[in-house]
């Protein structure tokens, strides 16, 4: 079964994941990573050239790709979990988890330069963009961890958290 993580840019996912991914000795994928492989170019790129439709379609077929190979840790785009079909695909082939992180902590641990999904937005549009997705993340997740302590600490309290599932 695969382990999905889903939450706000920012959140923890990609490091937390990367860590449980070692511990349990599974692949990781961030399908952010996985779609600017594939196109050979940034996600703000990607955006602009071909929309955010487009980008939402590459997104899914990451997740069809995975199922079936060899279970793994996830770490999915913020958006990924807005879109229905997505949630299904990750509920019947995995567990989901929600990686939260207070938007406070996110807005001043984060460069939002970096952040694809976030490069252009101020302040006032990234608590915007949290608080519309929250619900999203919360009524998909199988499991809710509270990532407001150190990497380390919130690398180990995930892996107690989904060892019971797997």
């Amino acid at each position: 079964m695969h382990i999905f993580l889903v939450g706000m840019a920012g959140g923890g996912k990609t490091t937390l994941g990367k860590r449980l991914a070692e511990r349990l000795r599974r692949p990781f994928v961030d399908t952010d990573q996985q779609i600017i492989k594939q196109m050979k170019m940034s996600a703000g790129d990607i955006y602009r050239k071909f929309g955010e439709e487009f980008y939402r379609n590459q997104e899914m077929g990451i997740l069809i790709a995975l199922i079936g190979k060899t279970p793994c840790v996830v770490s999915t785009g913020c958006d990924l979990p807005t879109v229905k079909e997505n949630v299904s695909l990750m509920k019947n082939h995995g567990i989901i988890v929600h990686i939260n992180r207070p938007i406070d902590q996110i807005l001043s641990d984060i460069k939002l330069s970096k952040r694809p999904m976030l490069a252009d937005a101020s302040r006032e549009e990234v608590i915007a963009t949290y608080n519309n997705h929250i619900g999203f993340y919360k009524s998909c997740a199988d499991l809710t961890l509270d990532n407001s302590t150190s990497p380390m600490a919130g690398a180990a309290a995930l892996y107690q958290l989904v060892q019971p599932y797997l």
